[in-house]
């Protein structure tokens, strides 16, 4: 069965306005336009709607039949359809009822990185744009920005396309023109004029919406749309359009690859919602764009993205606009003084607090899952299907004690749509060795896979890295100072994760454990001996469950079993933690609680280490090990000259606990025997990248200088 054909699991959301609740023009009756946000919501004073999923069909357009193999394309019923929309389009501009309307639009537009392999993303820029809409008869339309503010969290100089910071009125008109032509040009609008030599078109769902205590009822149909030639640019996605008017209700859409005219685009995806007024005209009601960019000859697991979204409501009909505000361009702006006059009711940065930072965005995801639906079997990233390949800058050269000098690169490759496949390889010059891995996953939704194949993969006992592969080799290269305690795994991990949000993953790996031996050191070396590790082939079945905590924290509790030398074994972990910053930005900080326990038995590779860097800062380098932990800690940054220059403060607990268990004799570790504490200060540089602190062990006598990157950018490291 097509997966077009079966039934969605469609949600309904109803809104008498998009700007935050605030009372509509008296008389007007608003309904969302299809809605389809993660989960239902209603605004304070709103009529909740019922939707009902394969409404019976009307005289002369039946429904399309509930889990039918394929849809049917281009068939009369569609076609016709089609055409009505393309009618209703053209019409609204003669009609007598409505002659104008202005409206408010606020807007964020916040710009990221993002890594493939992550569910966190590093917030660079943020902004807020306010809008006043203006529309007249028979189709002019203008657009004032009267507000605009922005915050810089990281450096950059990224400047916006006006369309970016705008919305959109018209439906894009015949042709979808995107960042003045640099991004998408001139793809035909799938209801524009002869539209259908260059698209399929097939009706693949119908609604029924219900609002005004049930009084009312709208019934949209979904219309799928692909362009005949998918090695053409054109439009991608899905059109939502009213049955008795036959107009626009939603559109969700994405492009071909050929319709991206800037080769770093990866895609761009947009969904625009409209509303119904005055019981017969549907409006912008609330409009989400993404636009992705990777460099294009090189995947470095990194892409930057602006997310857009508009809501706008406070419509007013019939007034009478005034000619000044009419002239010139389509978008104009007051000046900036009076810009950043405006008085914006929500922080910049509202939107990520309640939502617990910057994350996959439910509506967006809907339309990857729509698009992907209408062309199953088709790449639809803009990118190039071969790519150069490091998943971190240590990938193409490192160095430590257990391989020497290595080099490598990797390759990645799209066979066929949703598939990706990474490569890497390498060589160890002081463990006279190769190493290679290969990564395959497939994009989704439910549980997307991700199956990875390596052969002396470098592992790292103890469970918190002391230093990224970067700072370790600078550090082993220049001061015989290798944080590393390695051994090498030899096997395959399958990992099912849980889309969009990843609240759940499931991993079962098989795999050789293999130790390693000091290749580098010489008679005056103070390089740490290589710690061993109990040999042999353990297997594992792991599942991690993410959630949200009180105070805006996050957690990942992750329960494990495994089997290794014909024992049996299990193990329970957790990391909380919890981010503040004051809202006049006077300081930042950190709060974060992690513990494990390990049963007995368990291979010693297993089990936790802290003391020194990241963790326990003054005291000895991983002194103090077992199979049970705990560890608290808490930072605090405050700028003195911001971004250039913070002071910090940091205070940390923790303890490990041996619970009948030996540890291996040459490890030189205890537990802790009871708490353990470190306390100190420190500067941060450049936007709170980079960082030194001193810290000083409690209950101790030791001392400890830490440089480090901040935590936000060490996976690419």
């Amino acid at each position: 069965m097509s997966t077009l054909a079966r039934r969605r699991g469609l949600r309904g959301s109803a809104g008498f306005n998009g700007l935050t609740g605030r009372a509509v023009p008296n008389g007007l009756t608003i309904l969302s336009g299809l809605a389809l946000m993660a989960c239902p919501s209603v605004v304070a004073g709103a009529t909740p709607i019922d939707l009902v999923a394969q409404e019976p069909p009307s005289a002369g357009t039946p429904a399309p039949a509930a889990g039918a193999a394929d849809p049917d394309w281009n068939d009369a019923v569609v076609l016709r359809l089609v055409e009505r929309a393309r009618e209703q389009r053209q019409s609204v501009a003669v009609d007598s009822a409505m002659t104008s309307y202005q409206a408010r639009a606020l807007g964020n537009v916040y710009f990221f990185v993002d890594r493939a392999d992550s569910i966190q993303h590093v917030l660079v820029k943020g902004d807020q744009v306010a809008l006043d809409l203006y529309w007249r008869a028979p189709n002019e339309t203008q657009q004032w920005i009267v507000g605009r503010r922005d915050e810089r969290v990281l450096p950059t100089s990224i400047r916006y396309h006006l369309d970016h910071l705008t919305v959109v009125q018209d439906d894009f008109g015949d042709f979808i023109r995107l960042g003045d032509g640099d991004e998408v040009e001139a793809v035909a609008h799938p209801l524009a004029p002869d539209a259908e030599t260059i698209y399929d078109y097939a009706l693949t769902d119908s609604l029924r919406l219900s609002y005004a205590g049930g009084q009312e009822v709208v019934r949209v149909y979904e219309i799928s749309v692909r362009p005949k030639d998918l090695d053409a640019p054109g439009y991608v996605g899905t059109i939502f359009v009213d049955r008795d008017r036959a107009a626009v209700v939603r559109m969700n859409f994405s492009f071909t690859p050929a319709s991206y005219v800037d080769g770093h685009l990866d895609y761009i995806r947009i969904s625009l919602d409209n509303a119904l007024w005055m019981a017969s005209h549907w409006l912008p009601y609330r409009q989400e764009v993404e636009i992705r960019r990777e460099i294009p000859y090189l995947d470095f697991m990194a892409g930057s993205t602006i997310r857009t979204t508009f809501d706008i409501g406070d419509y007013d009909f019939n007034v009478d606009i005034p000619d000044d505000r009419m002239r010139g361009r389509g978008v104009r702006a007051v000046s900036p003084n009076q810009q950043q006059a405006f008085q914006f009711e929500r922080e910049i940065f509202a939107e990520l607090e309640e939502a617990g930072g910057i994350g996959p965005s439910p509506t967006m995801e809907e339309v990857r899952t729509q698009v992907r639906e209408v062309v199953e079997d088709e790449v639809l990233s803009g990118l190039s299907g071969f790519r150069l390949h490091a998943a971190r800058l240590s990938d193409f050269a490192r160095y430590n004690r257990a391989e020497g000098v290595f080099a490598g690169a990797g390759v990645t490759l799209r066979p066929h749509a949703d598939l990706q496949l990474r490569t890497t390889g390498g060589y160890a010059f002081g463990r006279r060795g190769a190493s290679g891995a290969l990564s395959l996953s497939r994009e989704g939704s439910g549980f997307v896979p991700t199956l990875d194949v390596y052969w002396d993969a470098t592992g790292d006992i103890g469970g918190h890295p002391g230093a990224t592969p970067l700072e370790n080799t600078i550090s082993s290269a220049s001061g015989d100072k290798d944080y590393l305690d390695p051994f090498f795994r030899r096997g395959a991990t399958l990992t099912l994760e849980g889309r969009p949000a990843r609240r759940l993953s499931v991993r079962v790996a098989v795999e050789d454990h293999v130790g390693a031996r000091d290749v580098v050191s010489g008679p005056d070396s103070e390089f740490r001996p290589v710690r061993s590790i109990e040999e042999g082939t353990i297997a594992t079945l792991a599942a991690t469950f993410r959630s949200g905590l009180p105070a805006g924290g996050r957690a990942a509790l992750t329960i494990a079993g495994g089997f290794m030398n014909d024992r049996a074994f299990g193990s329970t972990s957790l990391e909380s933690w919890w981010d503040f910053e004051d809202r006049d930005e006077r300081w930042s900080g950190r709060v974060s609680i992690s513990g494990a326990f390990t049963e007995s038995g368990a291979p010693p590779q297993t089990f936790h280490l802290i003391g020194g860097r990241h963790t326990l800062p003054g005291h000895d380098y991983r002194a103090f090990g077992g199979n049970a932990y705990w560890l608290a800690r808490m930072e605090t940054t405050v700028p003195v000259w911001r971004p250039y220059l913070g002071v910090r403060a940091f205070a940390a607990l923790g303890a490990t606990y041996l619970d009948g268990v030996v540890l291996p004799a040459d490890w030189a570790v205890t537990g802790s025997s009871d708490l353990r504490g470190s306390a100190g200060l420190g500067l941060s540089f450049g936007y709170d990248s980079m960082r030194v602190d001193v810290g000083r062990a409690l209950w101790g006598s030791g001392w400890e200088a830490v440089f480090s990157v901040s935590p936000q950018f060490r996976s690419w490291l």
